[in-house]
C-alpha cells in the first residue's frame, strides 16, 4: 500500500513543472507528504483520541487524533472511513480540511462535513 501511495505522490510532485512557482510547489509537496507519513504511521506525538457525538445520535460518532506535524494534521474517523486533514487558518477555533471532509472545532464543539457536499453534523466532545 505504501509503495502505491508513494508512486501517486511522486506523480503529483512531478506535476509541479506546471506551477508558476516550481520551487514552492515542490517544497509544499514534500512538507505535506512528510506530515502525512508522520501522522499515518504515528511517528510524532498525538493528542486524543477525541470522541465526538454528532446530531444527538450516539451512533453518529466521530473520532479524531491530532498530530504535532508541520503543518498540523488530524486523522478523523467516521464509520468505517478515515480522512487525513491539514490545519487551516481561521479567526477562531481549529479547522482541519481533508480531501472531501472537514472538522471545525471550537471549545469542545465541532462541525463535521463528511464526503463531497455532505451535510454539516453538529458534534460535541464526550
Amino acid at each position: 500500500m505504501l509503495k502505491t501511495e508513494q508512486r501517486g505522490w511522486i506523480k503529483g510532485r512531478n506535476d509541479c513543472w506546471k506551477s508558476a512557482d516550481q520551487p514552492a510547489c515542490i517544497a509544499d509537496s514534500y512538507r505535506l507528504r512528510i506530515a502525512e507519513l508522520q501522522a499515518r504511521y504515528r511517528l510524532v506525538e498525538a493528542t486524543g483520541p477525541v470522541f465526538y457525538q454528532c446530531d444527538g445520535n450516539p451512533a453518529k460518532e466521530v473520532v479524531a487524533r491530532f498530530f504535532r506535524t508541520e503543518p498540523p494534521t488530524a486523522i478523523v474517523e467516521f464509520g468505517d472511513r478515515s480522512s487525513l486533514m491539514y490545519l487551516e487558518q481561521t479567526a477562531s477555533g481549529a479547522r482541519y480540511q481533508g480531501q472531501n471532509e472537514s472538522l471545525w472545532e471550537h471549545d469542545g464543539e465541532a462541525i463535521v462535513v463528511w464526503g463531497y457536499q455532505g451535510p454539516e453534523m453538529h458534534c460535541t466532545a464526550r
